[in-house]
């Protein structure tokens, strides 16, 4: 009798665990990776918090200040994606960044676009077919949520000046070592 406690007991923990996680996923960065977790925050904002409207297009527009935690050893490079999946032509990517050295820990606000920034990285090519950074800008309604995820990769991604997210998320394949994100929200 009880060994059988004990094995419903297992399972019960078992579900419980499997239930946290499964309610979790809309938090996971897009790309599957056994790596290891980066923290990602700004002084901006909190995860899952309002993004002041300064770095939005109702705002001065410019980029929010990003740090991150320490990367494994082997960081060649990073790369940071920003993308609103609640766009209603689907996902609307708002900055592109990859070549990041790996000696960064953050980026401050305001990085200004161009094609290659020293000790920023390079510049790929967002929804609006800009270099740079372009803030959120949802139609007027519900909130979005916009997701700032980075990349430890344990290699410098051979690719031009302009890139778009599919290129740099395919040249990423079997190169991430670590990932983490921070999400925003904003509305209009």
């Amino acid at each position: 009798m009880q060994k059988g406690l004990q094995i419903g007991s297992w399972m019960l923990v078992l579900l419980v665990v499997l239930g946290a996680c499964a309610q979790d996923q809309s938090d996971q960065p897009t790309l599957e990776t056994a790596g290891l977790a980066l923290e990602v925050a700004s002084g901006a904002f909190e995860h899952k918090g309002d993004i002041p409207a300064s770095y939005t297009c109702d705002g001065e527009d410019r980029s929010p200040p990003l740090s991150w935690s320490e990367p494994p050893q082997d960081t060649r490079s990073f790369a940071l994606i920003c993308d609103d999946p609640d766009a209603p032509a689907g996902t609307w990517d708002h900055w592109v960044l990859y070549n990041i050295p790996a000696a960064a820990r953050s980026l401050p606000e305001g990085v200004l676009p161009g094609a290659t920034v020293d000790g920023v990285g390079t510049y790929g090519t967002n929804s609006w077919r800009n270099l740079g950074y372009g803030g959120p800008c949802p139609p007027p309604g519900s909130e979005h949520r916009y997701y700032f995820k980075l990349y430890a990769l344990d290699t410098i991604l051979a690719l031009d000046v302009g890139a778009d997210k599919q290129d740099v998320e395919q040249a990423m394949e079997g190169h991430i070592l670590a990932q983490g994100q921070l999400m925003g929200r904003y509305a209009r």
